[in-house]
Protein backbone atom coordinates (compact mmCIF):
# COMPACT_ATOMS: atom_id res chain seq x y z
CA UNK A 1 0.00 0.00 0.00
CA UNK A 2 1.13 3.64 -0.90
CA UNK A 3 2.02 5.16 2.24
CA UNK A 4 4.06 8.27 0.82
CA UNK A 5 3.23 11.89 0.75
CA UNK A 6 0.61 12.54 -2.34
CA UNK A 7 2.32 15.00 -5.07
CA UNK A 8 0.02 16.62 -7.37
CA UNK A 9 1.28 14.35 -10.02
CA UNK A 10 -0.49 11.29 -8.50
CA UNK A 11 -4.06 12.83 -8.62
CA UNK A 12 -3.72 12.70 -12.31
CA UNK A 13 -5.49 9.56 -12.98
CA UNK A 14 -8.79 6.98 -12.63
CA UNK A 15 -9.57 6.44 -8.95
CA UNK A 16 -12.26 3.14 -8.82
CA UNK A 17 -14.22 3.22 -6.15
CA UNK A 18 -15.56 0.31 -5.10
CA UNK A 19 -18.35 -1.33 -3.35
CA UNK A 20 -17.64 -3.72 -0.34
CA UNK A 21 -18.61 -7.13 -0.95
CA UNK A 22 -20.30 -9.48 2.43
CA UNK A 23 -21.27 -12.68 3.28
CA UNK A 24 -24.24 -14.13 2.95
CA UNK A 25 -24.39 -14.67 6.91
CA UNK A 26 -26.25 -13.26 9.94
CA UNK A 27 -24.20 -11.02 10.49
CA UNK A 28 -23.36 -9.61 7.20
CA UNK A 29 -19.48 -10.23 8.15
CA UNK A 30 -17.36 -8.58 5.02
CA UNK A 31 -15.81 -11.03 2.87
CA UNK A 32 -12.56 -10.43 2.06
CA UNK A 33 -11.90 -12.98 -0.12
CA UNK A 34 -14.50 -11.93 -3.18
CA UNK A 35 -13.42 -8.16 -1.92
CA UNK A 36 -9.65 -9.19 -3.13
CA UNK A 37 -11.09 -11.01 -5.81
CA UNK A 38 -12.63 -7.52 -7.04
CA UNK A 39 -8.97 -5.57 -6.36
CA UNK A 40 -7.81 -8.09 -8.81
CA UNK A 41 -9.65 -7.56 -11.56
CA UNK A 42 -9.50 -3.56 -11.05
CA UNK A 43 -5.78 -3.61 -11.11
CA UNK A 44 -5.90 -5.76 -13.90
CA UNK A 45 -7.65 -3.07 -15.57
CA UNK A 46 -4.43 -0.66 -14.78
CA UNK A 47 -6.20 0.97 -12.13
CA UNK A 48 -4.64 1.63 -8.92
CA UNK A 49 -6.19 3.59 -6.82
CA UNK A 50 -9.10 2.82 -4.60
CA UNK A 51 -11.52 5.22 -2.67
CA UNK A 52 -13.92 3.18 -0.24
CA UNK A 53 -16.47 5.55 0.65
CA UNK A 54 -19.92 5.78 -0.70
CA UNK A 55 -19.92 2.29 -2.75
CA UNK A 56 -18.91 0.76 -0.04
CA UNK A 57 -21.90 1.96 2.03
CA UNK A 58 -19.07 3.26 4.59
CA UNK A 59 -22.05 5.82 6.29
CA UNK A 60 -23.33 2.56 7.37
CA UNK A 61 -20.17 0.35 8.88
CA UNK A 62 -19.57 -0.55 12.32
CA UNK A 63 -16.40 0.15 13.81
CA UNK A 64 -15.51 -3.44 14.50
CA UNK A 65 -16.49 -3.39 10.43
CA UNK A 66 -14.25 -0.21 10.02
CA UNK A 67 -10.99 -1.62 11.42
CA UNK A 68 -11.10 -4.82 9.91
CA UNK A 69 -11.23 -3.06 6.76
CA UNK A 70 -8.56 -0.99 7.65
CA UNK A 71 -6.53 -3.87 8.01
CA UNK A 72 -6.91 -5.26 5.20
CA UNK A 73 -6.50 -1.95 3.40
CA UNK A 74 -3.22 -1.56 4.99
CA UNK A 75 -2.24 -4.81 3.46
CA UNK A 76 -2.08 -3.78 -0.16
CA UNK A 77 0.94 -4.14 -2.26
CA UNK A 78 3.19 -1.18 -2.48
CA UNK A 79 2.04 -0.10 -5.87
CA UNK A 80 -2.14 0.37 -4.34
CA UNK A 81 -3.17 3.63 -3.31
CA UNK A 82 -6.20 3.14 -0.44
CA UNK A 83 -7.92 5.56 0.10
CA UNK A 84 -10.47 5.01 3.46
CA UNK A 85 -13.29 7.19 4.15
CA UNK A 86 -14.19 8.41 7.74
CA UNK A 87 -17.58 10.02 9.08
CA UNK A 88 -19.79 11.87 7.74
CA UNK A 89 -20.57 12.81 11.62
CA UNK A 90 -18.20 14.18 13.44
CA UNK A 91 -18.39 12.00 16.58
CA UNK A 92 -17.74 9.22 14.27
CA UNK A 93 -14.69 10.43 12.43
CA UNK A 94 -13.50 10.89 15.71
CA UNK A 95 -14.07 7.52 16.81
CA UNK A 96 -12.60 6.36 13.93
CA UNK A 97 -10.12 8.60 13.95
CA UNK A 98 -7.78 5.99 16.67
CA UNK A 99 -7.80 3.50 14.63
CA UNK A 100 -7.08 5.44 10.95
CA UNK A 101 -3.95 6.62 13.11
CA UNK A 102 -2.62 3.29 13.37
CA UNK A 103 -2.14 2.73 9.71
CA UNK A 104 0.13 4.93 7.64
CA UNK A 105 -2.45 5.69 4.75
CA UNK A 106 -1.45 9.06 3.52
CA UNK A 107 -4.44 10.97 3.69
CA UNK A 108 -8.27 9.80 3.99
CA UNK A 109 -11.65 10.91 2.58
CA UNK A 110 -14.47 12.69 4.82
CA UNK A 111 -17.94 11.92 4.13
CA UNK A 112 -19.77 14.58 3.23
CA UNK A 113 -22.54 15.43 6.43
CA UNK A 114 -25.69 16.21 5.94
CA UNK A 115 -26.14 17.14 9.38
CA UNK A 116 -26.51 20.47 11.03
CA UNK A 117 -23.58 22.21 10.16
CA UNK A 118 -22.28 25.38 9.32
CA UNK A 119 -18.47 26.59 7.66
CA UNK A 120 -17.03 27.33 11.05
CA UNK A 121 -17.77 24.58 12.48
CA UNK A 122 -16.94 22.11 9.80
CA UNK A 123 -13.42 23.72 9.48
CA UNK A 124 -12.74 23.13 13.26
CA UNK A 125 -14.41 19.42 13.28
CA UNK A 126 -12.18 18.73 10.19
CA UNK A 127 -8.65 20.55 11.75
CA UNK A 128 -9.46 18.19 15.18
CA UNK A 129 -10.32 14.95 13.21
CA UNK A 130 -6.90 15.84 10.85
CA UNK A 131 -4.85 16.22 13.90
CA UNK A 132 -6.69 13.51 15.81
CA UNK A 133 -5.83 10.99 12.91
CA UNK A 134 -2.79 11.90 11.56
CA UNK A 135 -3.98 12.03 8.20
CA UNK A 136 -4.41 14.56 5.67
CA UNK A 137 -7.95 15.07 4.26
CA UNK A 138 -9.73 14.76 0.73
CA UNK A 139 -12.48 16.40 0.97
CA UNK A 140 -15.82 15.34 -0.59
CA UNK A 141 -18.35 17.91 -1.97
CA UNK A 142 -21.16 16.44 -3.58
CA UNK A 143 -23.46 19.72 -2.83
CA UNK A 144 -23.60 23.05 -2.91
CA UNK A 145 -24.96 23.02 0.67
CA UNK A 146 -22.03 20.48 2.26
CA UNK A 147 -19.96 23.23 3.92
CA UNK A 148 -23.16 24.99 4.96
CA UNK A 149 -25.85 27.17 3.79
CA UNK A 150 -23.64 30.12 3.00
CA UNK A 151 -21.45 28.78 -0.43
CA UNK A 152 -18.94 31.50 -0.40
CA UNK A 153 -18.16 30.53 3.35
CA UNK A 154 -17.62 27.15 2.45
CA UNK A 155 -15.71 27.29 -0.29
CA UNK A 156 -13.32 29.78 1.70
CA UNK A 157 -13.09 26.88 4.17
CA UNK A 158 -11.84 24.74 1.65
CA UNK A 159 -9.38 27.03 0.37
CA UNK A 160 -7.78 27.45 3.86
CA UNK A 161 -7.47 23.82 4.48
CA UNK A 162 -5.64 23.21 1.49
CA UNK A 163 -3.37 26.55 1.85
CA UNK A 164 -2.68 25.05 4.85
CA UNK A 165 -1.69 21.54 4.30
CA UNK A 166 -4.50 19.99 5.77
CA UNK A 167 -6.33 19.30 2.13
CA UNK A 168 -4.35 17.64 -0.55
CA UNK A 169 -7.33 16.95 -2.47
CA UNK A 170 -10.73 17.65 -3.46
CA UNK A 171 -13.68 15.12 -5.02
CA UNK A 172 -15.89 17.27 -6.94
CA UNK A 173 -19.30 15.52 -7.26
CA UNK A 174 -21.84 18.31 -7.76
CA UNK A 175 -24.80 16.77 -10.36
CA UNK A 176 -25.82 19.44 -12.69
CA UNK A 177 -28.38 19.11 -16.20
CA UNK A 178 -24.84 21.05 -17.81
CA UNK A 179 -22.06 20.57 -16.16
CA UNK A 180 -20.10 22.84 -18.31
CA UNK A 181 -22.42 26.01 -16.75
CA UNK A 182 -21.17 25.25 -13.18
CA UNK A 183 -20.66 28.77 -10.86
CA UNK A 184 -19.80 26.49 -7.63
CA UNK A 185 -17.19 25.10 -9.55
CA UNK A 186 -15.86 28.28 -10.51
CA UNK A 187 -15.73 29.44 -7.17
CA UNK A 188 -14.18 26.49 -5.98
CA UNK A 189 -11.01 26.69 -8.80
CA UNK A 190 -10.68 30.93 -7.96
CA UNK A 191 -9.55 29.62 -5.01
CA UNK A 192 -7.98 26.35 -4.63
CA UNK A 193 -5.80 24.88 -7.59
CA UNK A 194 -7.47 22.91 -10.12
CA UNK A 195 -4.51 20.25 -9.91
CA UNK A 196 -5.94 19.47 -6.83
CA UNK A 197 -9.67 18.71 -7.33
CA UNK A 198 -10.72 15.34 -8.68
CA UNK A 199 -14.20 14.94 -11.18
CA UNK A 200 -15.85 12.93 -8.82
CA UNK A 201 -18.94 11.72 -10.64
CA UNK A 202 -18.11 8.97 -12.86
CA UNK A 203 -17.29 8.68 -16.67
CA UNK A 204 -20.62 10.62 -17.83
CA UNK A 205 -19.37 14.45 -16.82
CA UNK A 206 -15.31 12.98 -16.83
CA UNK A 207 -14.92 14.69 -20.51
CA UNK A 208 -15.86 17.45 -19.75
CA UNK A 209 -14.34 18.39 -16.15
CA UNK A 210 -10.59 17.14 -17.88
CA UNK A 211 -11.64 19.22 -21.03
CA UNK A 212 -13.19 22.71 -20.12
CA UNK A 213 -12.23 22.73 -16.16
CA UNK A 214 -8.44 21.01 -16.81
CA UNK A 215 -9.02 18.62 -13.53
CA UNK A 216 -6.57 15.68 -13.55
CA UNK A 217 -8.48 12.87 -12.99
CA UNK A 218 -11.94 10.83 -12.43
CA UNK A 219 -13.24 8.92 -9.93
CA UNK A 220 -15.04 6.01 -11.12
CA UNK A 221 -18.08 3.07 -10.27
CA UNK A 222 -19.09 1.49 -13.13
CA UNK A 223 -14.91 1.17 -14.03
CA UNK A 224 -14.80 -1.46 -11.25
CA UNK A 225 -17.14 -3.79 -13.90
CA UNK A 226 -15.04 -1.88 -16.82
CA UNK A 227 -11.57 -1.07 -15.42
CA UNK A 228 -9.42 -0.99 -18.82
CA UNK A 229 -12.16 1.11 -20.54
CA UNK A 230 -12.42 3.89 -17.87
CA UNK A 231 -8.77 3.59 -17.76
CA UNK A 232 -8.72 4.08 -21.76
CA UNK A 233 -11.17 7.07 -21.34
CA UNK A 234 -8.73 9.23 -19.00
CA UNK A 235 -5.70 8.04 -21.50
CA UNK A 236 -7.93 9.55 -24.54
CA UNK A 237 -8.48 12.69 -22.20
CA UNK A 238 -4.91 13.16 -21.91
CA UNK A 239 -4.38 13.29 -25.40
CA UNK A 240 -7.01 15.44 -26.15
CA UNK A 241 -8.76 13.15 -28.44
CA UNK A 242 -11.85 14.30 -26.93
CA UNK A 243 -14.02 12.18 -29.95
CA UNK A 244 -12.41 8.92 -28.95
CA UNK A 245 -13.08 9.88 -25.55
CA UNK A 246 -16.92 10.66 -25.93
CA UNK A 247 -16.97 7.03 -28.06
CA UNK A 248 -15.20 5.08 -24.98
CA UNK A 249 -17.57 6.95 -22.62
CA UNK A 250 -20.66 5.59 -24.44
CA UNK A 251 -19.74 2.42 -23.40
CA UNK A 252 -20.98 3.14 -19.70
CA UNK A 253 -23.91 5.22 -20.20
CA UNK A 254 -26.35 2.42 -20.12
CA UNK A 255 -25.08 1.49 -16.69
CA UNK A 256 -24.93 4.93 -15.58
CA UNK A 257 -28.39 5.26 -16.49
CA UNK A 258 -29.95 2.71 -14.38
CA UNK A 259 -27.35 3.76 -11.57
CA UNK A 260 -28.52 7.08 -11.69
CA UNK A 261 -32.36 6.14 -12.04
CA UNK A 262 -32.15 3.11 -8.89
CA UNK A 263 -29.19 4.49 -6.84
CA UNK A 264 -25.61 4.34 -7.85
CA UNK A 265 -24.08 2.44 -5.01
CA UNK A 266 -26.54 -0.31 -4.52
CA UNK A 267 -27.07 -1.02 -8.60
CA UNK A 268 -22.96 -0.78 -8.56
CA UNK A 269 -23.31 -3.48 -5.84
CA UNK A 270 -25.45 -6.09 -8.00
CA UNK A 271 -23.62 -5.07 -11.30
CA UNK A 272 -19.87 -5.87 -9.69
CA UNK A 273 -22.06 -9.49 -8.74
CA UNK A 274 -24.14 -9.94 -11.88
CA UNK A 275 -20.91 -9.60 -14.30
CA UNK A 276 -18.86 -11.89 -11.92
CA UNK A 277 -16.33 -9.75 -10.63
CA UNK A 278 -17.10 -10.45 -6.89
CA UNK A 279 -20.01 -12.08 -4.97
CA UNK A 280 -21.13 -8.76 -3.28
CA UNK A 281 -23.29 -10.26 -0.90
CA UNK A 282 -26.17 -8.28 0.94
CA UNK A 283 -26.48 -4.76 1.18
CA UNK A 284 -26.55 -3.62 4.97
CA UNK A 285 -29.72 -1.30 6.56
CA UNK A 286 -30.26 1.55 5.85
CA UNK A 287 -30.66 0.20 2.18
CA UNK A 288 -32.35 -2.11 0.22
CA UNK A 289 -31.12 -4.50 -2.46
CA UNK A 290 -32.82 -4.33 -6.39
CA UNK A 291 -35.80 -6.43 -6.78
CA UNK A 292 -35.43 -9.20 -8.85
CA UNK A 293 -37.17 -7.26 -12.02
CA UNK A 294 -34.45 -4.92 -12.02
CA UNK A 295 -31.94 -7.38 -11.44
CA UNK A 296 -33.12 -9.54 -14.60
CA UNK A 297 -32.64 -5.61 -16.38
CA UNK A 298 -29.50 -4.86 -15.05
CA UNK A 299 -28.08 -7.78 -16.00
CA UNK A 300 -27.35 -7.52 -19.52
CA UNK A 301 -26.42 -4.00 -19.04
CA UNK A 302 -23.55 -5.35 -16.69
CA UNK A 303 -22.19 -8.25 -18.97
CA UNK A 304 -22.37 -6.31 -21.63
CA UNK A 305 -20.01 -3.85 -20.57
CA UNK A 306 -17.86 -6.12 -18.91
CA UNK A 307 -17.61 -8.08 -22.08
CA UNK A 308 -16.95 -4.33 -23.70
CA UNK A 309 -14.19 -4.33 -21.44
CA UNK A 310 -12.79 -7.60 -21.99
CA UNK A 311 -12.68 -7.46 -25.89
CA UNK A 312 -10.65 -3.93 -25.42
CA UNK A 313 -8.38 -5.72 -23.26
CA UNK A 314 -7.58 -8.14 -26.04
CA UNK A 315 -6.91 -4.72 -28.62
CA UNK A 316 -10.25 -5.40 -30.61
CA UNK A 317 -11.32 -2.21 -31.69
CA UNK A 318 -14.87 -0.96 -30.14
CA UNK A 319 -16.39 -0.64 -33.96
CA UNK A 320 -15.34 -4.50 -33.78
CA UNK A 321 -19.14 -6.19 -34.07
CA UNK A 322 -19.78 -3.90 -36.84
CA UNK A 323 -17.10 -4.36 -38.67
CA UNK A 324 -17.14 -7.88 -38.56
Amino acid sequence: MKTSTVSLTELEGVFAVPPLARHNDKRRSLDFAENDRLVRHIIAGGITRLVYGGNAFLYHVTLAEYEALLDWLAGMPENIWAIPSAGPSYGRAMDQSAALKRHNFPCVMLLPCGDPRDAAGLERGFREFADAAEKKLILYLKDTSNFGSDKEAGLDVAARLVEDGVCVGIKYAVVLDNPLQDPYLDGLLRRVDRRRVISGMGERPAICHLRDFQLPGFTTGSGCVAPFLSNALFETCRRADWEEAATIRANFLPLEDLRDAWGPARVLHAATELADFAKCGPLIPYVTALAEGRLRELSPVARELAERDRTARTGIAQSAPASA
